[in-house]
């Protein structure tokens, strides 16, 4: 049974559990059906919105290096830590929308902390924002086992907001650990988010 964490909260993801060495993040969502009438109802109703599922790597709790981004656009971190599945380009469907990779042990020394988070893709001009959508989540899961470790639903009401913080892993002394953020914010691409920790 995995740990359901609130906002704010945080828990250990390596103490005590020396073998946990590669951790796979999952996040998902799902758009929220729009009322439209009848010719909707027949058509479609759901809304194209594309989250993209990014991973900020922070040295000193700063942005320092571009290579240190990981995203649909560049799916993998440079010293092979981190992985992206991929971008997926509606969020229709069961289970996790996008994932990534995480082997704690391949982390360079120099990165104290990993950010976790979700913006929507061309949001300004397809007029789009958090408040379209439902379901959201990340969960971090042990791969091999396939225990789901702790789960935080983003369930909040991101009316207005088009990104999403939804959690960080970072480093306390030499123990990883996750903490909940869910904090939405209104910028509108992948540099804006990145500008946040430079």
């Amino acid at each position: 049974m995995p740990i359901i964490l609130e906002k704010g909260q945080k828990i250990d993801l390596t103490k005590g559990q020396p073998g946990v060495a590669k951790l796979q993040v999952g996040l998902g969502w799902d758009p929220i059906g729009q009322s439209g009438g009848f010719l909707s109802s027949l058509f479609g109703s759901k809304p194209n919105i594309d989250c993209d599922a990014s991973v900020i790597m922070l040295e000193n709790d700063r942005f320092l290096n571009k290579n240190d981004l990981v995203y649909f656009g560049n799916k993998l971190s440079a010293c092979g830590s981190i992985i992206h599945s991929g971008d997926n380009l509606t969020g229709e469907g069961s289970g996790d929308d996008e994932t990534i990779f995480v082997e704690l042990h391949k982390v360079p020394s120099r990165i104290n902390r990993l950010v976790f988070v979700v913006n929507i893709y061309d949001c300004v001009n397809r007029r789009q924002d958090f408040g379209m959508i439902q379901n959201a989540y990340i969960r971090i899961q042990n791969p091999q086992t396939r225990e789901e470790l702790a789960r935080y639903n983003l369930s909040e009401n991101y009316g207005g907001k088009t990104t999403l913080v939804a959690g960080e892993m970072y480093l306390d002394g030499s123990e990883w650990k996750f903490s909940a953020v869910g904090e939405g914010t209104q910028d509108k691409n992948l540099s804006e988010i990145v500008s946040r920790y430079q």
